[in-house]
């Protein structure tokens, strides 16, 4: 199946790749603006096939920062691929689920996190901004870590989507006490596992548009590398910056959706 879509829709998805990879190297969330473009640009295409493409566009821009992070700053990679195993079986049943997900109810609920982080973030200045605390993770919070970002995170990835890396960074930072660099760093570990739980589930479905996702995919990969040495490069304070912004279009994004759309 490959869809009909004239040159300058395919620049603008182009263009729209480009900027996602920034993003979600950044901080996460690249997902709200290539998924609306791609529902645009192929509005005659199931949800299913955008949905799947849209994964076999991300993973490629979330696998370079990942590994410009992982050469570039120090993390603790057993950690990351302990919550990314997690993530993989929580976004192979997020993505089981999509078909028959009604998001007139998830909406709601996820505006509600979104307030309350955004909120979180803006009374305290210094969240994510201080060096991360040296000597081993607790077991407890190794365990909140692979529940919240690993199963709970990743199933959200699989069902719905748009705004995981950014949910990545915000849990990691609360839950292990990482400065946002270092979260950033691990939630792309991680992200890249659930992208890889949720795109073979689709392919297994037979819902990607593979053509299409790999020129876009080019794309993604440049500003994913791009966004990735700018987020080093800058630091936490840009980090944050970044994340307050997506988290406030990811809000509007959904109360459109909720209230205005047709």
């Amino acid at each position: 199946m490959v869809p009909d879509i004239s040159l300058f829709t395919l620049a603008l998805l182009c263009l729209a790749a480009l900027a996602a990879g920034w993003i979600d190297a950044v901080v996460g969330g690249g997902g709200l603006l290539l998924l609306p473009a791609l529902l645009v640009g192929l509005p005659h295409t199931p949800t299913a096939f955008v949905l799947g493409t849209n994964k076999s566009t991300a993973i490629v821009g979330t696998t370079a920062a990942a590994v410009t992070y992982v050469r570039k700053t120090p993390i603790d990679v057993r950690t990351a691929l302990r919550i990314g195993a997690a993530a993989v079986a929580g976004s192979l049943g997020g993505a089981f689920f999509a078909a028959g997900i009604n998001s007139e109810v998830l909406r709601p609920l996820i505006m509600a996190v979104l307030l309350g982080v955004l909120v979180f973030i803006l009374v305290r200045p210094a969240f994510g901004t201080a060096p991360a605390p040296t000597g081993p993770v607790s077991r407890q919070r190794m365990l909140a870590a692979i529940l919240i970002a690993g199963l709970g995170i990743g199933f959200y990835d699989g069902l719905i989507g748009p705004g995981t890396g950014a949910f990545l960074v915000i849990a990691l930072a609360a839950v292990l006490h990482m400065d946002l660099v270092a979260s950033s760093a691990t939630a792309k570990v991680v992200n890249v596992c659930t992208n890889v739980g949720a795109l073979t589930m689709f392919a297994f479905q037979g819902t990607v548009l593979w053509q299409l996702g790999a020129l876009l995919a080019l794309f993604n990969l440049v500003g994913g590398t791009v966004g990735a040495r700018m987020a080093l490069k800058r630091g936490a304070g840009f980090v944050r910056g970044v994340l307050v912004v997506v988290v406030i279009v990811l809000l509007c994004k959904l109360a459109y959706d909720q209230w205005f759309a047709a």
